[in-house]
């Protein structure tokens, strides 16, 4: 399938071995893995940070293989809930550093448009959990409020 911005077309990635149940050198039991989940997200880690950290330091290769559920399913049923989802909070980001450069930059045209390209990702993804009650009703996007909301 074709890009949406760009003319060139997806890649190929690597597959996932077929594995089914737990690995063997997996020696946590699913509290115990839970509790670590929500450790690492009271530290401050997004969802995708916290499945590296676990493969790389605790060597659990894919949670869902381990407890059956997905890391944000474990946070939701804890409490431990994102106001913002993860990809759309990394594109309000990008929004604010680029809008902080063209503040600088004024006549990069170059990055004025990938900003507009940006803006209407987040438009399509926030109509889009709208849609799906991951955001409230109300919930929009400004340049002014952005930055205070986004890290």
């Amino acid at each position: 399938m074709a890009r949406m911005h760009t003319r060139k077309r997806g890649r190929a990635g690597s597959k996932h071995p077929i594995r089914e149940g737990k690995p063997s050198w997996v020696t946590m039991d699913n509290e115990e893995l839970d509790q670590l989940i929500v450790k690492l997200k009271k530290e401050g880690l997004t969802k995708s940070k916290l499945g590296m950290v676990l493969r790389d330091q605790y060597g659990i290769p894919k949670v869902k293989e381990i407890r059956g559920t997905r890391i944000s399913k474990i946070l939701e049923t804890n409490g431990v809930k994102d106001q913002v989802p993860e990809d759309l909070a990394a594109l309000i980001k990008k929004a604010v550093n680029l809008n902080k450069h063209l503040g600088f930059n004024p006549k990069d045209l170059k990055n004025k448009r990938g900003l507009a390209l940006v803006e209407a990702k987040i438009k399509r993804l926030s109509d889009y959990y709208r849609r799906k009650s991951k955001l409230p009703t109300g919930w929009s996007y400004s340049k002014a409020t952005s930055e205070l909301s986004i890290k």
